[in-house]
């Protein structure tokens, strides 16, 4: 399958500078992180919870791990639960299933990232296959999702 067309397009209309960085196939985040050869921190990853029954998306740093108890009070919800692959693929009709890229804008849902990935100059993620990433300026992701930028993680 590949990169997400409609995040192309959605880049290139709004005059976003990125670069596609291809690697040999990876599945998880630190397997991703060592084949373009950066720090799992500045990987980020793409999870789908549900909250109180709907789909949102989290993005946090490779080397961290949602905490659900920090997730549900920054989010003001009380059931909020990992989504499996099951749930949402059909959301993602343009990408693999467990590479979507942090742009949940695209697909209707919010995004809450976590503030250790605000410190970054650049965001690095997958971007609908599990062969390559983009690399892009943080300001611009910021101004393009409009995520909610709230503690949510933790290292592992």
């Amino acid at each position: 399958m590949p990169i997400s067309k409609k995040l192309i397009h959605f880049l290139d209309e709004n005059q976003v500078k990125y670069v596609v960085i291809e690697h040999s196939e990876a599945y998880t985040a630190q397997e991703i992180a060592a084949a373009v050869h950066i720090p799992g921190k500045e990987l980020a990853k793409s999870i789908i919870v549900k909250a109180d029954g709907k789909f949102v998306m989290v993005v946090l740093p490779a080397t961290y791990k949602i905490s659900f108890d920090l997730l549900k009070s920054a989010m003001g919800k009380k059931d909020v639960s990992l989504a499996s692959e099951e749930d949402f693929k059909s959301l993602f009709p343009d990408c693999e299933i467990g590479a979507m890229p942090p742009f949940g804008n695209l697909y209707d849902m919010p995004v809450y990232m976590s503030q250790s990935l605000n410190e970054d100059e650049e965001i690095v993620f997958t971007a609908g296959t599990h062969t390559e990433v983009f690399r892009m300026g943080m300001d611009d992701y910021k101004r393009l999702v409009k995520p909610e930028i709230v503690k949510i993680s933790e290292h592992l």
